[in-house]
């Protein structure tokens, strides 16, 4: 594995709409020591051909064809395995970055290095723009640190945010798409003694959509309490979690449909 290297694995999956503008904006990172490997899980759309125009541009990129569609979980787990970097980030198709995000999470890194407080893991805030690409003045506000506990009461940790070690996320591969799969890795993560630190800026911009898993709330709160049972939680223990876990997602959405919580990078959404 390459120092220094972040690999950024991207499934792909019919997502000729949203995935040009994704892959822009990794090309915009002022961190410059990068590759990108998008798994394009057998779309039936012009998917294939938009990677490949990019891959023609910029040898940073890399495509793997799945021979049958695998879901979301496999998909990342097969470009973790091909990741050359110490460093995995995770970028879904339709999801942005601003341009300063992966330098400002291989800061942190560097400087826990330093200071002998080395993290496992990165997240960073969230703001929030819908199909059309019109952002929502909400932004999703992160701690410097959450543990185990704190996690399970609300999963802070967006995938899409994520800087982990690539060991951890081999350790602790994604499975089950019926639940948040991601969500299992970073519980599993911070349960077994890993530190994740949070930038409480927001360097994701998040595409809500309908269609997604996290968009039907109804199926959202399903799997989250199948995360729990996976995590070993007794029906009590994930009852009481999952209670947090309603209070609070309540309190974001309201705040997202409302207007609340002014985000400070709304501005900057628009620089595509």
């Amino acid at each position: 594995m390459e120092k220094g290297l972040v690999s950024i694995v991207m499934p792909a999956f019919n997502a000729a709409a949203f995935i040009s503008e994704s892959i822009d904006s990794v090309l915009r990172q002022t961190y410059r020591d990068w590759e990108l490997i998008i798994v394009n899980d057998c779309s039936s759309d012009s998917t294939s051909d938009i990677v490949r125009g990019y891959r023609e541009q910029d040898p940073r990129i890399m495509i793997l064809t799945n021979d049958k569609n695998q879901g979301v979980s496999m998909t990342r787990n097969r470009g973790v395995r091909e990741a050359k970097g110490d460093w995995v980030a995770f970028l879904d198709s339709d999801d942005l970055w601003t341009p300063d995000k992966l330098e400002r999470q291989m800061r942190l890194v560097h400087n826990g290095e330093e200071n002998g407080e080395m993290p496992d893991l990165v997240f960073t805030g969230s703001a929030f723009i819908d199909s059309s690409g019109r952002p929502a003045s909400y932004c999703l506000e992160v701690p410097k640190r959450i543990s185990y506990h704190e996690l399970l009461k609300q999963n802070l940790i967006s995938c899409s945010s994520v800087l982990v070690r690539k060991e951890l996320v081999l350790k602790y591969p994604m499975e089950h798409d019926d639940m948040h799969e991601d969500y299992a890795v970073w519980l599993q993560i911070l349960k077994n003694g890993g530190h994740a630190y949070g930038i409480n800026y927001p360097l994701l911009i998040y595409r809500l959509s309908q269609s997604s898993k996290s968009g039907n709330k109804k199926k959202a709160a399903a799997m989250t309490y199948k995360v729990y049972r996976f995590m070993g939680l007794n029906p009590v223990q994930s009852f009481y979690y999952f209670c947090w876990y309603a209070y609070r997602n309540l309190k974001k959405y309201y705040a997202i449909n409302h207007n609340e919580a002014a985000c400070t990078a709304a501005g900057n959404i628009g620089a595509k």
